[in-house]
């Protein structure tokens, strides 16, 4: 239903301003009416906006759980949704999450549901969220509910810290090399390009090319961050194109060493929120649509959707699983193991503890292998620097 803004009189003399949800114009008049307040101004909200017109937006995953565990705490202390969303309202934190606060209040105290509330704002929380609260308040335990969703999103975050931070090693020892890099070519080699070209010899072919890198960087110095905005510029059109997309994750999934920590990081939360759904009480088609959700290769949301479709038509999850040829056996055999013994909520949580440790071996793994490779490609800048300095010095002792 639409969101309604109004400006009532409250006993005659006090102004007073809220939101409601209504079918139309008429009941959202009523529904102040019935509220004990005099309606002067009512106006419908447009895109979902909040009172500064500004659109809800999404949550990230540290507002997303800092909402959940504030909500779960007040729910199972015994205080209604509609006074601990009040609460929130008022003393939460960001502004962001205040608001939302806000909206979900009105839409509740105007007779709707938390599930229906939270499905009006996809966005903002996200399909896997709004399906495992609406499972959650359907069984009559949305308190439980919402402790399991916080430990998964906990999990998540944790599981995405681990990789950036592998990856951030890297980057910046890119960075700081490609900055090194134009340091000596702006500034160092035109120092010694008068005491270059006294030489009767022709300087080496490296040390001219620096030389004329350095001479063009400095005239054109503009072309750098030109450069820099257009390459990452065709790394967000590249990544974002589904062809070029599909061909990078389908690469990732080829490089050694690397294929492991894609696959087993996708799969960590796959199982995680399949886990936590069937826990819940959702069939196991809508469990595996909610997991399917969180797969980011593309490849791999490909196969896996397709075994969710063989799924739904009848086939164990175990034998559509491994007809992908892309799950790792040993997940195989737990989900098969499970299905076979009625207990596959139990070994659901065992998959979810060996994609863990697993998943923490291949990232000790990758950052120890990275160190030395970044070593290696330091020393080959430094070399390649190095030689172009003292080549030009090597030949005048000869002469």
């Amino acid at each position: 239903m639409p969101i309604y803004s109004y400006q009532a009189l409250k006993a005659g003399k006090e102004i007073v301003k809220g939101e409601i949800t209504a079918s139309n114009l008429k009941d959202a008049r009523d529904v102040i009416r019935k509220m004990g307040l005099v309606p002067t101004q009512i106006s419908e909200y447009v895109d979902t906006k909040t009172k500064k017109g500004q659109t809800v937006s999404s949550l990230s995953l540290a507002e997303k759980i800092d909402f959940i565990s504030t909500l779960q705490i007040l729910l199972s202390s015994g205080i209604p949704a509609v006074e601990s969303l009040m609460f929130m309202e008022q003393e939460a934190a960001k502004r962001k999450i205040r608001d939302l606060s806000r909206i979900l209040k009105t839409q509740i105290m105007a007779g709707s549901t938390f599930a229906d509330t939270l499905a009006r704002y996809p966005s903002a929380f996200g399909y896997i969220f709004i399906g495992l609260v609406k499972a959650g308040e359907e069984a009559g335990e949305l308190e439980k509910t919402l402790g399991r969703i916080k430990d998964l999103l906990t999990k998540q975050q944790n599981t995405k810290s681990k990789v950036i931070g592998t990856l951030m090693y890297p980057v910046f020892v890119i960075v700081l090399a490609c900055v090194i890099s134009l340091v000596m070519l702006m500034f160092v080699f035109p120092a010694f390009k008068e005491m270059f070209e006294q030489q009767e010899k022709a300087l080496p072919f490296i040390t001219q090319m620096m030389i004329n890198a350095g001479d063009f960087l400095k005239a054109y110095w503009y072309t750098i961050p030109i450069f820099i905005i257009a390459f990452a510029s065709i790394c967000y059109f590249s990544y974002n194109w589904k062809p070029t997309r599909e061909y990078i994750d389908k690469t990732m999934l080829k490089i050694p060493l690397f294929n492991n920590l894609v696959m087993y990081a996708n799969y960590s939360n796959f199982f995680s929120v399949f886990s936590v759904s069937y826990d819940a009480g959702i069939p196991i088609v809508d469990c595996l649509q909610l997991g399917v959700i969180t797969l980011t290769n593309t490849i791999l949301n490909q196969k896996i959707s397709h075994a969710i479709t063989k799924v739904s038509q009848g086939l164990q999850v175990s034998q559509a699983f491994k007809a992908t040829k892309v799950m790792p056996k040993m997940l195989l055999f737990m989900i098969a193991t499970g299905e076979q013994s009625g207990r596959l909520g139990e070994m659901l949580e065992k998959a979810v503890n060996f994609l863990d440790k697993t998943l923490d071996g291949i990232i000790d793994t990758v950052t120890k292998m990275i160190e030395p490779i970044m070593l290696l490609v330091i020393g080959s800048i430094v070399l390649v620097m190095a030689l172009a300095l003292y080549l030009p010095l090597f030949q005048s002792y000869q002469q």
